[in-house]
């Protein structure tokens, strides 16, 4: 008797323990696996220079002050202002540690990153290997 109490409340509370797992991320409005869809990546090494179209009138691209970065081993990169870490995939590449945390880019080419906006949509913006770090 004692023995079956006790395998019912183990169960009763493993039960709880499970929804409770289930229930917090979609009270919470973000799916249960929040994580990043396709097979992790990394970026070929080198420096990427970021810019905007430019005009028929002047310069093809623009340059963006402060956007360039160069990308290092084991995910990492260096910018002006510090470095960090990134996760890529086939698709997208986001920042995730260091001063450009939180940026996202979806992935054009091996080493051509077009970078979404605050909106969620595709910015202007893109980022292009040159070559290898200097």
């Amino acid at each position: 008797m004692v023995r079956a109490m006790i395998i019912a409340r183990s169960m009763k509370t493993s039960l709880l323990l499970a929804a409770v797992a289930i229930a917090t991320p979609l009270a919470m409005g973000s799916p249960a696996l929040a994580q990043p869809s396709g097979q992790l990546e990394t970026l070929p090494l080198g420096q990427y220079r970021c810019s905007v179209p430019g005009s028929a009138a002047g310069q093809a691209w623009v340059p963006v002050p402060g956007m360039d970065f160069v990308i290092g081993n084991a995910s990492s990169y260096t910018a002006a202002s510090g470095s960090g870490t990134y996760l890529a995939t086939a698709r997208t590449v986001t920042f995730t540690r260091g001063p450009m945390k939180g940026a996202k880019f979806a992935r054009r080419m091996a080493s051509i990153l077009q970078k979404y906006g605050d909106d969620g949509q595709l910015s202007r913006v893109r980022c292009v290997r040159e070559g290898p770090a200097r």
